[in-house]
């Protein structure tokens, strides 16, 4: 039962990802998430009079990228700046960021591909959107300190446990969303 669903869901992945609309629809998606998610841990900044250029600070980068900066972000070994972004790349957050991005984007694609089949079963459209928040969320990680401040440290420690436990569960909803659309979409052509 667990392989024939399976099954069913790559099939239905690649009926999305191989017709136009919701392809295109997925990497529009995907490049929109990974820019906001690089946003939401800090390592996509917008600014003024930045030039354009790429610098890379660090003496060893295979051993800096390693280093933690939160429960799931990584030191970032070079600054690419692009009028008017500046990029602090981080190989790791781009990787994990590049991994939620097309997630993301196949829900969407599933998403769409189960709204516009007839006879796909009474899905909405919001079926894999709603799994991505907390994965987004956990960008916010980098931030944390800030709002420990505000609550104080009574609330600390349950707020950086729920912080480190969002990009996990927001995988895990991901992928858990692709399997229940992929089951429930009828993957001939409409």
């Amino acid at each position: 039962m667990i392989g024939r669903r399976l099954s069913r869901t790559a099939t239905a992945m690649r009926a999305a990802l191989t017709r136009p609309g919701p392809l295109l629809l997925a990497v529009a998606v995907g490049v929109a998430y990974l820019l906001g998610y690089l946003y939401a841990i800090g390592d996509l900044v917008v600014r003024e009079g930045v030039g354009v250029g790429v610098a890379m600070p660090v003496a060893d980068p295979l051993t800096h990228m390693l280093g933690r900066t939160g429960p799931v972000s990584f030191e970032a070994i070079a600054i690419v700046d692009l009028e008017p972004l500046r990029l602090l790349f981080s190989p790791l957050n781009t990787l994990l960021g590049v991994g939620l991005a097309v997630l993301v984007g196949i829900n969407i694609a599933m998403s769409y591909l189960a709204v516009t089949q007839p006879r796909s079963c009474g899905l909405g459209a919001t079926s894999g959107v709603l799994a991505s928040v907390p994965a987004l969320l956990s960008g916010s990680a980098c931030c944390a300190p800030v709002v420990l401040l505000v609550l104080g440290i009574q609330a600390s420690g349950l707020l950086l446990t729920a912080l480190t436990w969002l990009l996990p569960v927001g995988i895990v909803l991901l992928i858990g969303s692709l399997v229940y659309l992929g089951g429930r979409i009828d993957p001939t052509p409409a």
